[in-house]
């Protein structure tokens, strides 16, 4: 009996080690021969857990839904994705959290919360930095401008591995169109947890609130926010339509969502699946891409059904009030080269 309770003891402590370092393992069979053998051989398979703060709708859950299908695939079974949404794990910043501890291997979170663990990623995160969607694109994953920086995070536990478009932001309040940063003043909206979005808000003319993005329904129907700022395709999922019916163009940011991962399951990543995984991730950054444009088309067209009204504001204003924000963020060398590399773009 007490060598089969030492047994029992040692199972449970590798089983701990197993999935606590956010990859579950389980039993899966392959999809063709292996070590040369006719009879098919059972593999491990490694669930890496995906947290994502947006519904089963969004372009990037689909994008990353058919990632997950397609390296199951590619890997024989070796490896799969099971994706949590709809802040079922938390609010952005606490997902990326668990991802540092290794709770969880991987989360899709806003551009701005990078800054918290690396400052010159505020440079993708500065108002009206990106000329168009297709400029972004362009920047955003080419590792000879990013690389250095998405790695940069990589001894506090996490790595950038893909950035996605996160849709281009707006204002929208329960008070009335915005037209200029003057009718901003006094209002308090949500923004994104970061130092440049609560700077940015207050060039713009109102008060910055930092909050995760399920409470921000409450916090505008009890009054504690007037508004927000985010794409048409959160606005109308999370049903702000109903409490902040004014929806108004200032285009302010274009900022990426990062798909962030922790630092030794990547490493721990033998090379082979490595390559297959970043191929089916630029296939997974294409698709969303060029699903979005249309998902913003449908849901302006339920937001408008809903009864929201869309105005185009004064954007040279709004671009001229937050100026001072760019220079005083470009600050360090890499910055610097970032920001000169995106303006040197199709040039």
């Amino acid at each position: 009996m007490k060598r089969l309770s030492i047994l029992l003891l040692t199972l449970i402590l590798v089983l701990s080690v197993l999935t606590g370092c956010g990859g579950n393992t389980t039993s899966a069979p392959t999809t063709e021969p292996t070590n040369g053998n006719e009879q098919d051989e059972a593999v491990k398979t490694i669930t890496l857990e995906l947290a994502f703060n947006q519904n089963e709708a969004h372009p990037q859950y689909m994008a990353m839904k058919e990632f997950g299908k397609t390296l199951y695939e590619r890997t024989n079974g070796a490896y799969n994705v099971e994706i949590f949404p709809n802040e079922l794990l938390g609010a952005q910043k606490e997902t990326v959290e668990m991802v540092q501890s290794g709770t969880i291997a991987m989360s899709l979170a806003g551009g701005s919360l990078m800054e918290s663990w690396n400052p010159d990623f505020s440079v993708f995160n500065l108002p009206y930095v990106f000329d168009s969607i297709e400029h972004q694109r362009a920047i955003v994953n080419d590792p000879e401008i990013v690389g250095d920086l998405y790695e940069s995070t990589a001894d506090n536990g996490i790595i950038v591995i893909a950035a996605f478009h996160g849709g281009v932001r707006n204002v929208y309040t329960d008070v009335g169109p915005i037209n200029t940063p003057a009718d901003l003043n006094g209002l308090q909206i949500r923004v994104m947890q970061s130092d440049t979005n609560l700077k940015m808000m207050e060039l713009m003319g109102g008060i910055g609130i930092a909050m995760g993005q399920g409470e921000v329904y409450t916090a505008i129907q009890t009054g504690v926010l007037d508004g927000g700022e985010n794409n048409e395709l959160i606005y109308t999922s999370l049903l702000h339509t109903e409490v902040a019916p004014y929806y108004s163009y200032t285009q302010h940011l274009m900022v990426p969502d990062y798909l962030v991962i922790n630092t030794n399951i990547w490493n721990e990543m033998p090379d082979d699946v490595k390559t297959i995984f970043r191929e089916e991730l630029d296939k997974a950054i294409d698709y969303e891409y060029d699903v979005f444009a249309e998902a913003v088309e449908a849901a302006k067209k339920v937001a408008i059904e809903a009864g929201a009204n869309f105005n185009v504001a004064d954007m040279a204003a709004f671009q001229e009030a937050v100026s001072p924000l760019t220079e005083s963020k470009l600050t360090t060398d890499v910055t610097k080269n970032i920001y000169a590399a995106m303006r040197a773009w199709n040039k």
